[in-house]
């Protein structure tokens, strides 16, 4: 009993450690395309010259862009109704996203951004990576409770095919899974798995059922809890662990 304490703490700790990893590199390269690097045109540098008050606007035209599309969709929503609901001008927004297509686009990644960043907020010191893996859930939850009409965008674009963000999907869509994959990781380096189930319909399982979860229980089940929508989740997590 004791060995197998001993190897679980000192696996999880590197393990841990590495979903840490994967979570900041998916950050970065999200701040990198959404034109927080410092890499750019001039054009581009003149607008990184007010990176507050970018983010600042960014997280308003988010805020009520989020709250217009939750009531009306997507295509029902304009460039100027979102402006005028985030309390900045037309040309603001047009000055730095261009089109609506290119507003949407950068305000998924803000979203992501925000995602990422409170799967980043997981302690790594957990002596067991499933209760890391159980509080990385709980956070998604968390997000899914502030913003459910990210979830339904999310959910109503990113399968459809095709779909005027296909290409910023399938990149925001692969950071997430990078993340849930190293989670998954980290708890095969110390419990044993079922070699029957595929790791990448696994990491894919899990990685929906956080948006259709979360979105399920703020439309219809609000009475259902943080906690039973996180077990909930983890039991298909727990059944990958060969008893």
């Amino acid at each position: 009993m004791s060995g197998r304490t001993d190897g679980t703490t000192a696996g999880a700790g590197g393990v841990n450690a590495g979903v840490k990893t994967a979570v900041n590199t998916a950050v970065n390269t999200a701040r990198e395309t959404a034109g927080e690097s410092d890499a750019g045109t001039p054009a581009d540098t003149a607008k990184k010259l007010r990176p507050a008050r970018t983010n600042a606007t960014k997280q308003k035209l988010f805020e009520a862009s989020m709250e217009l599309i939750g009531e009306r969709g997507v295509a029902g929503v304009t460039v100027d109704e979102i402006a005028a609901a985030a309390g900045v001008s037309k040309g603001t927004v047009y000055y730095n996203f261009g089109s609506k297509s290119d507003l949407i686009a950068q305000l998924l990644r803000h979203g992501v951004d925000i995602l990422l960043a409170r799967l980043l907020s997981v302690r790594d010191d957990s002596a067991d990576p499933l209760a890391a893996m159980d509080e990385m859930i709980g956070q998604a939850m968390d997000f899914m409770d502030q913003y459910p009409s990210f979830a339904r965008l999310w959910v109503s674009e990113n399968w459809r095919t095709p779909s005027e963000w296909q290409d910023t999907f399938a990149e925001l869509r692969g950071r997430l899974l990078t993340v849930v994959g190293a989670a998954i990781d980290s708890v095969a380096a110390v419990y044993p798995v079922d070699p029957a189930v595929s790791r990448g319909s696994l990491e894919t399982a899990i990685f929906g059922a956080c948006f259709v979860v979360g979105l399920d229980r703020q439309t219809y089940n609000p009475e259902r809890t943080r906690e039973q929508s996180v077990a909930a989740i983890m039991a298909s997590m727990r059944g990958y662990i060969v008893k």
